[in-house]
């Protein structure tokens, strides 16, 4: 690993240009023009410019891609990304890029997302190979790699890089993404990306457009990674004012249900970060009615995040059948596993997820959380 420290937005643009290389997901037009396919912008990007992301760039008629470094590199559990039905316990070690194809307001990763957009945002670029990386997994014991704190969408290349070699070594992989995918990342994807986690920000368009997106693509990309067979989650940071009430909350709800009512949503606590700074903390009363909304609107999976033992049921996993308590959480932290296998040991009832057999799952329990798992 080598860490290049770049002294400004210049200095940054001409690293990233030195260490990309060429691309997979564009296509070429006669006139020069590049359309890439990484992302719902899908844009058509002439000779010597780059696309929205500021990342994918047009060099002599060949698309250049992000590749060879991170951004970030931190060991997570994996109920921070959050999944809470892959593989409650386990370690993932989370790697991002720079750049991103929105530019959310409240960003809680800005440094990384917003690099080449905000002079205040200046990130050190760690140079790595997928040789390293997973190594650097290996050795932190983690079993999950993931690809977030930028949009991993955009530096799909990358990703894809990394995980044909991790998956061979048994890592699970996964993605924590804002959804605003295409037909061809996804099929490009798909051999070698397990989990998917879609921040579904709203269900507003005009707020989308706001955020630097548009709500149909991000729905749409929902309902093709069900279709393909990723394991998925949703998440909504819950803000006052922005996408608090209670019709915007059952949209996405009962959206969600139509797509699958086993589809776990995650409703989260908004904090003041970022440009945002206006409106309030999102309090416990509110995440707690958009988890009775999901409910009503018949979603089997829901999950309250962000404030820590004040939202009673919402943090721990129930069977969708009986009703038999699962997991218990407080935070990022299993306190209580009862699955047998991947099923309800009350009912049998196979449980949608990706779960270790259950003499893993404790091992996996025991070792990194300290907690006595009991089944």
């Amino acid at each position: 690993m080598q860490t290049v420290i770049p002294t400004g937005a210049i200095d940054l643009k001409e690293v990233l240009t030195k260490l990309a290389q060429p691309g997979e997901l564009y296509e070429k037009f006669p006139d020069g023009k590049l359309l890439c396919t990484a992302c719902g912008h899908r844009c058509k990007i002439p000779e010597g410019r780059e696309g929205i992301c500021r990342v994918r760039f047009n060099r002599g008629g060949i698309l250049y891609v992000p590749k060879g470094y991170a951004g970030a590199v931190q060991l997570d559990p994996v109920e921070k990304k959050p999944f809470y039905h892959a593989y409650p316990g386990t370690r993932a070690m989370s790697f991002g890029m720079l750049g991103c194809d929105f530019h959310c307001g409240y960003c809680q990763n800005w440094v990384t997302s917003q690099v080449l957009r905000d002079p205040h945002a200046v990130a050190p670029v760690d140079r790595f190979t997928p040789r390293e990386l997973i190594s650097l997994a290996r050795r932190s014991q983690a079993e999950i790699l993931t690809s977030t704190y930028n949009e991993p969408l955009i530096t799909s290349e990358w990703a894809v890089d990394i995980f044909k070699e991790a998956k061979k070594e048994g890592f699970v992989t996964s993605y924590v993404s804002n959804g605003n995918g295409t037909p061809e990342v996804l099929d490009y994807i798909r051999p070698y990306v397990d989990l998917y986690k879609v921040d579904l920000k709203s269900f507003n368009d005009k707020n989308y457009r706001s955020l630097g997106g548009v709500l149909a693509n991000v729905l749409k990309t929902i309902e093709m990674l069900h279709e393909k067979g990723f394991w998925l989650e949703v998440l909504t940071l819950v803000i006052p004012g922005f996408n608090d009430s209670d019709e915007e909350l059952r949209g996405i709800a009962k959206f969600l249900a139509g797509v699958s009512p086993l589809i776990p949503w995650h409703v989260t606590a908004f904090h003041k970060d970022y440009k945002m700074t206006d409106p309030d903390n999102t309090p416990a009363s509110t995440i707690i009615r958009a988890c009775e909304i999901g409910e009503a609107c018949g979603l089997k999976y829901i999950y309250a995040g962000n404030i820590p033992g004040k939202v009673g049921k919402w943090e721990n996993t129930y069977c969708h059948s009986c009703g038999e308590l699962l997991v218990e959480r407080v935070g990022f932290r299993v306190t209580g596993y009862h699955l047998s296998d991947s099923c309800c040991p009350k009912c049998k009832t196979t449980i949608p997820g990706r779960f270790w057999s259950t003499e893993k799952a404790l091992r996996q329990l025991d070792h990194q959380t300290g907690v006595r798992a009991v089944v």
